[in-house]
């Protein structure tokens, strides 16, 4: 998909991940603080929106910030038990996900985005706990994904680091497109 300079950045704000074949321990404990900050920062991006703001798309043709913040926990939950049984099974087989049928599930038009800010936080506490446990060994542990083949746990950890913070992203530029 060839996107103009303004949809590239509407899309990727960050700009894309680029996976790494290792990361070195520093690498690893900046990756780890993001995932750390990421509730946080989730809470002050949505922080003054309206129930009708919700209803905003990060980006034309984009989610909703209501499908983008229940999007964010729902990865970062299947991210959670994904690095469970990489560290607990030899190379599993991961199931991907439909993430554009995820967001458009009845739960997520029904439920406030603030219930999945609070599932987000209570995953990220105890995934960062875990994190902070894990050996050079254990980040080198791996498993297999479908769609993006083997892959690490510290690779696991540098795409959802960078999956949370690009998401943040969106809520804030949209607020600052739509003056909100």
């Amino acid at each position: 998909m060839n996107l103009s300079p303004d949809a590239k950045s509407l899309s990727y704000p960050l700009g894309r991940h680029h996976q790494q074949e290792s990361y070195s321990a520093s690498d690893r404990d900046t990756m780890i603080a993001r995932l750390a900050a990421q509730p946080a920062a989730l809470a002050a991006a949505l922080s003054g929106l309206g129930v009708a703001d919700y209803e905003h798309p990060y980006r034309p043709g984009g989610w909703t910030v209501r499908q983008l913040v229940h999007h964010v926990a729902d990865s970062h939950v299947n991210m959670f038990i994904r690095v469970k049984l990489a560290l607990s099974e030899d190379e599993p087989t991961i199931k991907p996900y439909d993430q554009d049928s995820w967001v458009t599930q009845a739960d997520v038009a029904l439920v406030s985005p603030m219930v999945s800010l609070a599932l987000l936080s209570s995953v990220h506490e105890r995934l960062v706990a875990l994190l902070r446990t894990l050996t050079p060994d254990q980040f080198t542990r791996a498993l297999f994904h479908p769609e993006n083949g083997r892959m690490t746990v510290e690779q696991v950890l540098a795409l959802y680091a960078w999956h949370g913070d690009h998401h943040v992203a969106h809520i804030a530029n949209m607020r600052t497109r739509e003056g909100i």
